[in-house]
């Protein structure tokens, strides 16, 4: 928690933003209007997989509409996310579709000067098809003879085959797994198949694109990170990145979809540079639905132990759907083991993880980057594994998990470090007190008077990476800098690149720096910025926004310190090492003062003011940080839940989340966190989903018909909530701080799987547990649990006809 000594950290204040979200007056993209804009429109392509033959754009072009095709556009292949180093990128994207490979990929784009008349023209062009055979299950698109999606891409500068639609393949294995499982006293093992989710976040994606007199492009998009999209357009277009502004917009929600560069962005640019016009391209909901998704897998693995519990080994396989298009598929196959290993100690793991292409929407990062996924498979393993050995689940965890001073893989093989805050012990103590963990039924064991209804409690627990640091360079890019500087009455600006999703990350870094400087809250600003005025922030991602960026932020504040002191020291004719810093609040300054000198004092206000009208400097440092560590934000999810046997429904009854994100920074934000990390992971573990039929045809659509996010009366309706925060400090976070976004959600699904098994005895290894899952079943279970009845019987019957 946070320190009584804090000042700003870990105070409540009124959030900067909250009035204009609140009032409608925040402008997010779709609220950007130039002068002399045109309006885009992509077309889409009815089928998921097909060679284009021809289009004929002549009657939009008679409309007046500025018409792009492939023919128009850069041939450049690129990678939408370029978080992974250029040698070792796989790239497979051009701005236009020069085949068809997924439902509603932009084969065309259009820019008018209404969105009606765009409309209509996207319309008005006729293409001619040559329709191939669609392949939507990964299993069969690994197969010899099945439909080719790619037949070469891009890797690094190479151009390589693709063989069986496998776009990556990786390895792991350490010590020996083969060894571990023969010498085995219990093994625990399941199949456990996540489907692919669409993001459903609040915006959907869109781009403004300007172009300027000097060749350049000033572009306001909806998206993680500002300086991937101006490297991106920079590489494609041929454009000096000097003259390519990617201005910073509030984003409406993402959930890890705009983490690359989104679809809409090249094409906006391509129309407006065409045009000479701005041009505004926004997707409607059904475009942004075919665009992205959570990653779909199927997980096989097995676990090995002792009988005192102690963890062996690991075997895991695990096939990725990757859809159309390759969005850091080999990172996402290595955070999948780092997955593994960082939640328990496994000194022996085999490992094979295969990501495959297929004609569905493009997957890539949802709320944890593959690590729902598999904690989904761990913790329901780790309770059977308690079951089997007959070993409270609780102690098998606390016997078995990373924690502090162990080795972290964090997201892979090359993102290892040390852990050095750990409150997992104190997470699972105060969860399991609260939720009445001792007093929980015996499996399926727990029925209402009228047999209806069946109660079970269970929990799981779980972590993410607060940031992609690690001690040596690997194959990823994690970075992130800012610049602070002192305004001449005092107050301070935050020039930081990073972007905020909603969750409040810029409130946090005004805390942080405001702390660091003793200057008061509501003096401190984070402005609004573009790529020509920030340095390189890499993305936010990762849960690193607090730890990295906020890392940055601080280190330049602790810079400015220095100047700050150092500065001061001239004009109190002291030196600098005997000044400091405090806030004075009921001035609402910061004061400069000598402890050993009473009378050697001077606001930073007046500091300001003497080096302005002396015509001396601007008070100001930047910094750009690497953190050399991502330490695991850990929480821990328990839940009681209530299991219609008539209906099939699961009722959340009550829940306790406890979050260990080291000094809480936000302490309102930080629950809402937690909250939302329920909501979503209930949505993943009861409802959502999406499906294709075998013509690559997406057919659930609809936020609340077949895609399916959790309604307002599926969404947990919690009789009693309880979050709290573990008491750690992390030392090489900003103040003491990590992380907490992503670990919010992560176990929440396994969490509802171990509850729901604790409830009706039966455990589900495939997502979402809808009703009619539970009841198919329940009914499963009562026709096996009738035809033991029945052999037994016989066996009664004919041990009597024996007998006489």
């Amino acid at each position: 928690m946070s320190s009584p000594d804090h000042q700003i950290v870990g105070r409540i204040f009124p959030r900067s933003d909250g009035v204009a979200r609140v009032t409608g007056a925040e402008r997010y993209t779709v609220d950007v209007s130039l002068p002399r804009m045109l309006h885009g429109r992509i077309l889409s392509s009815p089928y998921a997989h097909a060679l284009i033959q021809s289009i004929d754009t002549s009657e939009a072009e008679a409309m007046g509409a500025v018409v792009l095709t492939f023919d128009d556009v850069p041939k450049t292949r690129y990678n939408e996310r370029i978080i992974t180093i250029p040698p070792v990128l796989h790239k497979d994207h051009t701005v236009l579709a020069d085949k068809v490979r997924r439902m509603g990929e932009a084969v065309a784009a259009v820019a008018a000067e209404t969105e009606e008349l765009a409309e209509q023209a996207a319309r008005a062009i006729r293409v001619e098809y040559e329709v191939l055979p669609a392949v939507t299950d990964p299993h069969e698109a690994m197969k010899r003879g099945a439909p080719a999606i790619y037949d070469t891409v891009m890797w690094g500068k190479k151009e390589i085959a693709v063989e069986n639609n496998v776009a990556a393949e990786r390895e792991v294995n350490e010590g020996d797994a083969e060894k571990a499982f023969a010498e085995a006293d219990a093994t625990v093992e399941g199949t456990f198949r996540l489907p692919k989710v669409y993001h459903a976040q609040l915006e959907t994606k869109s781009c403004v694109c300007r172009p300027e007199p000097d060749g350049g492009l000033t572009v306001w998009p909806t998206t993680q990170s500002i300086h991937n999209v101006r490297i991106l357009l920079g590489e494609i277009f041929d454009i000096p990145l000097s003259k390519i502004d990617v201005r910073r917009v509030p984003i409406g929600g993402t959930f890890g979809s705009s983490i690359q560069m989104n679809s809409p962005i090249p094409i906006c640019a391509a129309l407006a540079l065409k045009a000479s016009r701005p041009v505004k391209l926004t997707y409607t909901r059904e475009e942004d639905a075919h665009d992205h998704t959570r990653y779909g897998c199927t997980i096989d693995l097995k676990l090995a132990a002792k009988n005192d519990g102690t963890l062996l080994g690991a075997d895991m396989e695990l096939v990725a759907d990757i859809g159309a298009h390759n969005i850091q598929a080999y990172s996402y196959l290595g955070v999948s083991i780092g997955w593994l290993v960082s939640l328990y100690k496994l000194p022996n793991v085999r490992y094979r993880g295969t990501a495959v292409y297929t004609n569905k929407a493009p997957s890539c990062a949802m709320q944890g980057f593959g690590n729902p996924q598999i904690t989904f498979a761990v913790e329901q393993l780790i309770d059977e594994l308690a079951e089997t050995l007959d070993i409270d689940p609780i102690e098998l965890r606390l016997k078995n998990y990373v924690g502090l001073g162990d080795t972290f893989w964090g997201q892979g093989p090359m993102v290892k470090s040390i852990v050095h805050s750990d409150g997992v012990p104190q997470l699972l103590a105060t969860g399991s007190e609260r939720i009445g963990w001792k007093t929980r039924p015996v499996a399926g064991q727990n029925r209402s008077e009228d047999e209806r209804f069946c109660r079970g409690i269970g929990m799981a627990r779980g972590f993410h990476t607060s940031s992609a640091g690690a001690p040596q360079p690997g194959d990823v890019i994690d970075f992130s800098g800012a610049m602070v500087k002192v305004n001449i009455d005092g107050s301070i600006d935050v020039i930081t690149a990073l972007m905020d999703h909603g969750g409040g990350t810029h409130e946090a870094i005004a805390k942080l720096v405001g702390e660091a400087l003793c200057v008061p809250f509501d003096k401190v600003n984070v402005v609004p910025v573009g790529t020509q005025t920030t340095v390189y922030d890499c993305v936010t991602h990762a849960t690193r926004g607090v730890y990295a960026g906020g890392g940055a932020a601080v280190k330049a504040a602790e810079l400015l310190v220095g100047e700050i002191l150092e500065t001061a020291a001239r004009y109190l004719n002291v030196y600098p090492d005997s000044l400091d810093l405090r806030l004075d609040e009921e001035a609402g300054q910061a004061e400069i003062y000598s402890p050993a000198i009473d009378c050697c004092r001077m606001t930073l206000e007046e500091l300001a003011k003497r080096c302005w009208m002396e015509s001396w400097k601007t008070l100001a440092a930047v910094e750009s940080y690497r953190p050399t560590n991502c330490p695991p934000a850990y929480v821990a999810v328990f839940l009681e839940v209530e299991v219609d046997t008539w209906t099939g429904q699961v009722r959340t009854a009550n829940a306790v989340m406890g979050s260990d994100c080291g000094t809480v920074v936000n302490p309102a934000m930080a629950v809402g966190q937690l909250e939302g990390g329920l909501s979503k992971g209930a949505g993943y573990a009861l409802v959502e989903g999406c499906s294709w039929d075998a013509d690559g045809q997406l057919a659930s659509r609809g936020y609340w018909l077949d895609a399916k996010i959790a309604a307002f009366d599926e969404s947990p309706h919690v009789e009693n909530l309880t979050t709290f925060f573990a008491d750690t400090y992390e030392p090489t976070g900003p103040f003491g701080a990590k992380g907490i976004g992503e670990a919010a959600m992560n176990p929440v699904a396994a969490a509802y799987a171990n509850a729901i098994a604790n409830a009706i005895g039966v455990r589900f290894y495939e997502l979402p547990i809808t009703p009619e899952k539970v009841l198919s079943a329940l009914e499963g279970r009562k026709a096996e649990g009738d035809a033991r009845k029945g052999r037994h019987l016989l066996d009664r019957s004919s041990g009597a006809g024996d007998a006489r």
